[in-house]
């Protein structure tokens, strides 16, 4: 099979994943810009997610432009990468709701984990249907970000008990890691 359906499919739950997200906001009490204050922490974790989404669906998309055909086990792998996305909008309502507690904040670390292992495992799905010679094989190269995110995820997690803001910064970095699109897969696009 090709890749448009897979695609097509996994735009439409990451579209529902962020609809219900910006449905978990609740729209203040009151008709100046101080009724909003409160919303602050809400509001940070929605802008955080909605990055790490975005982050998410353009190297999904680009992954998948450079892969020729879909099998069953790459099916399965996106469905397992989609999981740990649909979680997204649980863990940042809980995070905003109680002002980046500790509980809530290691979770969200755990789910960005599970995500990007799960990314993981659909990247090396596709590498071992399309060969060690691919362009997406010799887009990823060595995948620094990608061996580093876990990592910065797994100090995140434990550090949200010790000050909070430690595992949202580590969050924020490894989003601002990936916010630039991977120039490797967009040269390789050019060329297929």
């Amino acid at each position: 099979m090709g890749t448009g359906r897979l695609e097509a499919f996994s735009d439409g739950v990451l579209a529902i994943i962020i609809t219900i997200m910006v449905l978990e906001m609740r729209v203040p009490h009151g008709a100046t810009f101080s009724d909003l204050a409160p919303l602050f922490p809400v509001i940070v974790s929605y802008v955080l997610s909605f990055v790490y989404l975005a982050i998410y669906w353009n190297n999904h998309h680009h992954m998948l432009h450079v892969t020729s055909r879909v099998r069953g086990p790459v099916m399965w792998a996106n469905l397992h990468l989609l999981f740990w996305l649909s979680l997204v909008p649980f863990v940042t309502a809980w995070m905003g709701e109680n002002q980046f507690a500790a509980a809530p904040t290691a979770l969200y670390g755990v789910v960005l984990l599970m995500a990007a292992i799960a990314y993981y495992i659909l990247q090396r799905a596709i590498l071992s249907q399309e060969g060690r010679n691919s362009p997406l094989a010799i887009a990823v190269g060595r995948d620094f970000k990608g061996k580093v995110s876990p990592i910065l995820y797994l100090i995140a997690i434990p550090a949200a008990f010790l000050h909070q803001s430690i595992a949202g910064g580590l969050y924020v970095l490894v989003a601002l890691m990936w916010i630039v699109p991977d120039r490797r897969i967009e040269r390789l696009i050019g060329e297929v």
